[in-house]
Formats: structure tokens, sequence, C-alpha cells
């Protein structure tokens, strides 16, 4: 008989987290580890996110009705889907619905590069066929040749008269091409978001943007616009630009008319974004030596650097030197 191989049951780790799994059937949720594992957002915002995937679809998750169900707070919550929000876990468009009213869709991806990837490749597949469509002409119907008569006698040409000019036959007019249609335009750059996002950041960069219109009455922005440039003016803050600053760089000399401020303010935040702050370099104290009292550079008091080697020749054993 054959020997059964037997495998050895796989031993678990010394250290770290042990998953107890057990297999489930219902209530669950597929999440990828694109969202899970993300490094560049809050624990927040990925909680978040993995909340908002295991919802069903078609249920409200406002900034009220998500403070109404967990402890954090509105502000926190808003900062957590801006996150979502930049990194492309969540997309909201404002879309009219019957009545004539304007209602707000969210859109949430568990792979935004893929689902990137797929809406380009079909806009550039629409493009071409439209192209193809423009271009390409009807085909021509196909005649069937008919059977020719017998050739009769020419008749013998009239007389031209000498005062009447032969009349010019003008050219077949030139079939026009419709050109095929421009190339689609690079989307806009996205608004800046700062590094190490937290809510009284954002709190004083929304009530900066609410009080816009109180200096510049031209500035009058909805609430839908202060929430959507919340973070430019964010990262512009934890640059340490100061609130007054910031005010007048997003102001001063606007376009007459000023049709659209809110497109001008996205506008200005991207084009005129400061450079971070460089790290400050820290400052060596100065020290008097223990044994010179001459003052050197050191973190921390002792002797210097001469009075050291003093110090370690001396404690060296005595040496001889040969001839």
């Amino acid at each position: 008989m054959d020997t059964q191989q037997v495998s050895a049951p796989s031993r678990a780790p010394s250290a770290g987290v042990v998953h107890i799994n057990i297999r489930l059937t219902d209530g669950y949720s597929i999440i990828s580890n694109r969202l899970s594992q993300h490094r560049d957002m809050s624990l927040l915002a990925i909680g978040l996110g993995t909340h908002i995937q295991s919802l069903p679809a078609g249920r409200r998750i406002g900034v009220k009705a998500l403070a109404a169900i967990f402890p954090e707070s509105e502000a926190r919550i808003a900062a957590a889907l801006r996150e979502l929000e930049h990194h492309g876990f969540l997309r909201r468009t404002r879309e009219r619905v019957r009545g004539g009213r304007v209602a707000t869709r969210t859109e949430s991806y568990n792979h935004p590069e893929a689902a990137a990837r797929r809406a380009e490749a079909g806009a550039r597949a629409g493009a071409v066929a439209t192209s193809a469509r423009a271009i390409d002409p009807a085909p021509a119907p196909v005649r069937v040749p008919e059977r020719e008569p017998a050739p009769a006698p020419a008749p013998a040409p009239a007389p031209v008269p000498a005062s009447e000019p032969p009349v010019a036959r003008e050219p077949d007019p030139v079939p026009r091409l419709v050109p095929p249609p421009a190339a689609p335009k690079p989307p806009p750059p996205p608004l800046p978001f700062p590094r190490r996002p937290s809510a009284p950041l954002f709190d004083e960069a929304a009530r900066l943007l609410a009080g816009l219109q109180v200096s510049a009455p031209l500035f009058a922005l909805s609430e839908v616009d202060v929430e959507r440039l919340t973070p430019g003016v964010a990262a512009w803050l934890e640059r340490g630009v100061r609130p007054d600053a910031v005010r007048v760089a997003l102001t001063d000399d606007p376009p007459v008319p000023l049709r659209h401020p809110a497109k001008l303010l996205r506008h200005r935040l991207i084009a005129l974004l400061p450079p971070p702050v460089p790290a400050a370099v820290p400052v060596v104290p100065l020290q008097n030596c223990d044994d010179c009292d001459r003052a050197f550079r050191s973190p921390v008091p002792g002797c210097c650097g001469e009075c050291r080697d003093v110090r370690a020749y001396a404690d060296d054993e005595p040496c001889l030197l040969g001839a």
C-alpha cells in the first residue's frame, strides 16, 4: 500500500495578530485592501469608507445622518468624507431630479484606479465611434447595367449663333469632410489638500471662506462651494500663511464682471499655492568648558574638544619611545 502524505497544520505566528476566521454565509462585505490598508488616510476615513462600502445602494450618507449613528462629531465626519473624496474612493455630483429639485449623487469606489481607467477607455471608444460615423460616407447604391439600344444615326449639329458665347460648365462640388471631434481636454488639476488634516484646521478654513463676503461682497459663496473649497484653504493655512494674507490673495483685483467667484477662488488656490515651510534647523546652545572655561557649542555641558583630547591622553597608560 502507498504511504499517505499527511500535511502538517500551519503554525501560528509567535508574535503579531492571529486571525481566527469563521466562514460567513450572510451579513458580510468584501472590502479592498486598497482602502483597508491605505497609508495616506486616517483611520477614521478608512473606517468610514468601510462602512459606506457595506451599505446598500440608495442609503443616505450625509454628514448629519452619519453623526446620528456614530459618536464622532460632524466636523470629523466631514473631514473623513473629504479624505475619501480626495483619494478617489468617493465622488459626489449634483443632479436634477423630478420636480425641478437638485439632489446630491454619491458614488463609492472600491478600486478608484480601475474605475478611472474604465471611464477613460469608454470615453475614448465613444470618441472614435463618433469620428468614424462622421468621416465615412454612406455606401453608394449599386446600379445594374442596362442593355444599350442600337446606336441611332447622329443628327446634324445645329448651327451656333455667333452672338451667343459658349456657356461654361460649373465644376462638381467637392464633398466636405466633417473633421473629427477635438481631443478630450485634460482633467483640471486637483485642489490642494493638507498633509495633516484635522478638524480645527478645516473649521478655520471654512470660517475664512464663509466670511469673505464681509470684506469682499462679490465673493458670496454657497454652502456647497464653501465645503468644496475648504481643503484648499486648509492647505494654505497648514503652510504657515496667515488668514489675512489668504483673504487678500484670493479676493484681490477680481475681474469685472465677476460671474463665477467659486471658480476664480479654485483657480487661485491651485495657481498661487505657496511652498511648504522648510523645517527649522535646531540651534546648538553654547556651553562653558568645565576645564578651561571657554565657550563651545554642544547639546550637553562638559568639556571642549581640546580638553577632551587632553583627558584622553592623560588617561592612557604610559608608553615607551624607541630610540
